[in-house]
């Protein structure tokens, strides 16, 4: 089948004969099939793919028919097909993968295209290649009876066969996968690749134990050699270790080489009879019309010499057009160097430019943090400015009131210079002078006019009193001018004393020369006034325009500003929702993905303890109230997505190992509290899927809680703390003085019962006598010997624990030795109280035994009872000491001195009941055949009560034992350790 797809390039001829095949009505027909298809995929011409792909859902439909079937090759066909598929998915989006993926490290950088978002997916793609592969290994591995040689046997081989294509395909597959995650690590944060590293740690557990498990069976032996895997996994987050890694290398030993590899001499140099059964067998496959095609090399069983030389002159010809094809082939090669050349320049080029522009977003932002503080220097600019006005603001106030000064100075010399003008009215020449100082109010009052109109202009509130201040000259002018006509009648009813008035006249002259003198100065002082206030209004204009305009360019720079900014926070609060929902997505990914396991055929073989769920369930409800916080300052603050984002990702990690770990944990508990705990963890993932959905959406993000989850945890701790054994009760600080306090009390309860044996052999001396007080002195003989060497036994274990504990401890305590190895601890104490219990249960049995009231029995079981409880503390003892320790030897002493005197008691006891036995022997002196006959029946009718009564007592020992062994293992811990 290989030659003939690249005979033809392709594989119709294949598919042809495949469609008329029953496949669907033979499983094992489908199984060889697969593994056909599977060789031709890897060793056949690279139109196979091609050719196949249109047949790839005829393919998934026969999966999940077969899949309906368990039993025998069903479920191999169905995972065998979709492995098919799935490679088939995998070479055509990466069609630079050859199709037995061997591949230099430069191809698979070209394949990247030195892209890390292409090796991210490229490395997420290869793991679901490699999930089916070992899918199809482990199932196969199921299948099979392993407690059986299956490799030597034609029905085990068949179903081993195809995986020898799986061996080859996972090496390649893991030594890909280990280099990506290298090359990621250096590119990418190691949280952004936890979830690539933990199902590679998954994966390669897997692949190594089922490597190993294939190197142990026969088949493989001598048609591959196996690589093994190294111990530990490599550690991606340490550069260096890629050194150390080794690509595992698949080795076929020349015997099973495949057709294709053999020389085409040798093809030329068969036999006529291989070559004969060979094309019978082409042709009972692909059909009798291939025997005129030139890939059937004969059409006749016999071949003459001719035949041949035209053979080897078609070879010759054959080699020359494959010579040409090749010097083709190269030089198709060397152009499509040229051409990848070009392409990785206009590659560089591009990543030059990539880097030009990430150079000059990075200027950008540099240039942005620079304007930034450039606008906050130009707001405290601004608030300089504003207390500049301020103070400008101040000083136009005492400007104002200079003014106000300069206008009551301006009011008294109108006062003033309107007395004068009284004064000269009373004369007649006055009126002259009256005129001219009419006309020169008059000038004065235009001038004062328009100062004043200015000044209105630019203090509208002082314009009210200088109209006042005109009213007020008006008036006066008016009185001037009655008073005018008033001097004219008086100057006309005067003329006859002109004469008279001359020397009054020349008087008053000389007056008004000097009130005029004095007017001009008052004039030039006014002057001096205006002019000083004309200086200081014009001043007051520039500073008020000049602190105007400062003040608008600064208003205009803040409001740009302000745009500024609230187009920053408006960018970096659509980054920060984005940053947000991209985790949240993320951590729902992750939860859904645990959820997807928990389902998983795969997962069911995992277990785990309550222990280890109770400290999941820990962290996540601790992480779930950090988280709560968070969201709460993120909901008063948007800008503290930072505080979120690490708890939300950690929040979704434990809440996943949480799910896994009780799915695990249900798997060894029993029925109902399994169906809970694991119900429990479903609702729990589903509450937390949709709180983080709620989290993603900005119209419910305020509403997203997580109460619920919280809750949930609550359950599922609880349900943790109802499977954890009871014997872990004790805290493991108390275990040191439990194991003194413990030891301390079994010496003093051998103390107690050596001082109650002496008692009770003084009181059987002093009432006894004759055989009963021989029995009891012998009996309670031998029990003082036991206590003896029990005392001697306790003393040699507290020696060697003492040892134990000085030789193991190192710079520890011994209490913290004895937290360290709880298991053994608890094993001693456990020992200890036997020893101390069945002294006690003893001496009371020989106590009652004494008196007449007790069984020589139950004697002999507390003797045996103690044996066994010795045997158990010298075990445990024994567990953490040195062979070659001198305590250990004691110890063991003590033990054989302790099993002796147990052996005592049982022969003393024996005795005594043998003695006591002989004593009342009956007397059938005096007995009749019928009573003789009567006490047999009755007898008898004892003998069946005795032997009910002992099959009954036997089935409740048993049970009692069994209760015991179960309560013993969950105090030791053994279903745990189980």
């Amino acid at each position: 089948c290989i030659l003939g797809t690249h005979h033809e390039k392709g594989a119709q001829t294949f598919w042809s004969v495949v469609n008329r095949l029953p496949l669907s009505g033979n499983a094992v027909l489908c199984w060889k099939f697969c593994h056909v298809f599977h060789k031709l995929l890897r060793d056949g011409h690279s139109n196979v793919l091609k050719d196949s792909v249109r047949y790839k859902n005829e393919l998934s439909d026969m999966s999940r028919m077969w899949g309906h079937l368990s039993e025998g090759y069903g479920q191999l066909c169905s995972i065998y097909l979709k492995l098919l598929r799935t490679k088939m998915e995998f070479h055509t989006k990466n069609p630079r993968f050859p199709g037995n993926l061997q591949m230099s490290d430069r191809q698979l950088d070209e394949a990247g295209e030195n892209d890390v978002n292409n090796f991210f997916q490229l490395t997420v793609e290869m793991f679901d290649y490699l999930e089916c592969e070992l899918n199809l290994f482990q199932t196969v591995f199921s299948s099979l009876d392993m407690s059986r040689s299956v490799s030597v046997t034609a029905a085990g081989q068949c179903r081993l066969a195809p995986l020898i294509q799986v061996i080859l395909d996972c090496s390649h597959l893991y030594d890909y996968t280990v280099k990506l995650l290298f090359k990621l690590h250096s590119c990418l944060p190691a949280d952004t690749l936890q979830g690539h590293r933990d199902r590679f740690l998954e994966q390669f557990r897997k692949l190594k134990d089922l490597f190993y498990r294939s190197s142990n069976l026969q088949y493989f032996k001598r048609l591959i050699q196996i690589p093994q895997l190294p111990e530990s996994p490599p550690n991606f987050l340490r550069a260096s270790a890629l050194s150390e890694h080794i690509s595992p290398v698949v080795v076929i030993p020349a015997e099973a080489s495949s057709p294709d590899s053999e020389p085409i001499t040798d093809l030329v140099e068969m036999d006529a009879a291989s070559q004969s059964l060979f094309d019978n067998k082409f042709d009972d496959i692909f059909g009798s019309s291939f025997s005129c095609d030139p890939f059937n090399f004969n059409s006749q069983n016999g071949m003459n010499k001719d035949d041949k030389d035209r053979l080897i002159e078609q070879l010759y010809g054959e080699i020359t057009a494959l010579k040409e094809e090749l010097e083709n082939f190269k030089a198709e090669s060397a152009r499509g160097a040229v051409q990848l050349r070009g392409r990785a320049s206009e590659l560089e080029a591009e990543l030059a430019e990539q880097q030009h522009l990430k150079q000059q977003a990075q200027d950008e932002s540099e240039f942005l943090r620079a304007e930034l503080e450039e606008l906050k220097k130009q707001r405290e600019d601004t608030e300089k400015a504003q207390r500049s006005l301020t103070e400008i603001e101040r000083r136009a106030q005492a400007n104002e009131q200079r003014y106000s000064k300069l206008k009551e100075k301006y009011s008294e010399l109108v006062q003033n210079h309107a007395d004068l003008l009284r004064k000269n009215a009373e004369v007649t020449k006055q009126i002259t002078v009256a005129r001219q100082a009419q006309g020169d109010v008059e000038r004065e009052k235009k001038e004062l006019e328009d100062s004043f109109q200015r000044v209105s202009e630019q203090a509208q509130r002082k314009s009210q009193e200088q109209a006042e201040v005109l009213e007020t000259l008006k008036r006066e002018l008016a009185a001037s001018r009655q008073e005018l006509q008033v001097l004219q009648g008086t100057l006309e009813s005067s003329t006859q004393a002109g004469a008279e008035q001359n020397t009054r006249i020349a008087s008053l002259e000389q007056e008004r020369d000097r009130l005029s003198q004095a007017a001009e100065q008052h004039r030039d002082k006014m002057a001096a006034l205006q002019t000083e206030l004309r200086q200081l209004q014009d001043t007051l204009s520039r500073e008020q325009e000049s602190s105007r305009t400062e003040l608008e360019m600064l208003q205009t720079q803040l409001r740009d500003k302000e745009s500024t900014e609230r187009a920053l926070q408006q960018r970096l609060a659509e980054e920060q929702l984005s940053l947000l929902q991209s985790t949240t997505r993320e951590a729902e990914r992750m939860v859904q993905d645990a959820l997807a396991r928990m389902e998983d055929p795969a997962h069911i073989s995992c277990t785990g303890s309550a222990d280890c769920l109770l400290s999941q369930t820990l962290a996540a409800s601790e992480c779930a109230e950090r988280l709560r916080d968070a969201h709460s300052k993120y909901l008063l603050d948007g800008t503290a997505v930072g505080s979120l984002l690490p708890h939300l990702a950690l929040f979704a990690h434990l809440v996943s190992n949480t799910l896994l770990q009780g799915s695990a944990t249900s798997h060894v508990a029993p029925v109902e509290p399994a169906d809970r705990l694991l119900e429990l963890c479903k609702q729990c993932g589903s509450e937390t899927v949709s709180y983080l959905s709620a989290l993603q959406d900005p119209g419910k993000v305020a509403n997203a809680d997580c109460s619920l989850v919280t809750a949930y945890l609550g359950q599922i701790s609880a349900i943790g703390e109802e499977l954890r054994p009871r014997g872990l009760d004790v805290k493991q600080e108390e275990l040191g003085d439990l194991v003194d306090k413990e030891m301390a009390a079994t010496a003093a309860a051998i103390e107690i019962a050596s001082a109650r044996i002496e008692e009770m052999l003084s009181k059987a001396r002093a009432g006894d006598t004759g055989v009963q007080l021989e029995v009891n002195e012998r009996i309670l003989g031998s029990c003082t010997g036991l206590m003896q060497a029990i005392r001697v036994l306790v003393l040699a274990s507290k020696d060697l624990q003492r040892e134990i504990v000085e030789s193991g401890r190192g710079a520890a305590s011994p209490k913290e030795f004895y937290a360290k190895n709880s298991r053994w601890t608890e094993g001693l104490i456990s020992a200890s109280k036997a020893v101390g219990w069945g002294a006690t249960v003893m001496v009371d049995a020989a106590d009652l035994v004494v008196q007449g009231k007790g069984t020589f029995e139950e004697l002999m079981v507390c003797s045996r009872e103690i044996a066994a409880s010795t045997a158990q503390l010298v075990a445990a003892s024994k567990v953490k000491a040195d062979k070659d320790s001198a305590n250990l030897c004691k110890l063991q002493q003590a033990s054989r001195g302790v099993n002796q005197a147990t052996a005592s008691v049982v022969a003393s006891t024996k005795a005594g009941k043998s003695q006591v036995e002989e004593k009342d022997s009956m007397d059938f002196s005096s007995m009749t055949l019928t009573q003789i006959k009567r006490q047999e029946m009755d007898s008898q009718v004892r003998v069946l009560e005795l032997e009910n009564q002992l099959q009954k007592e036997r089935q409740k020992l048993g049970e009692l034992r069994k209760k015991h062994y179960e309560l013993a293992g969950v105090a030791e811990g053994w279903e745990e350790d189980g």
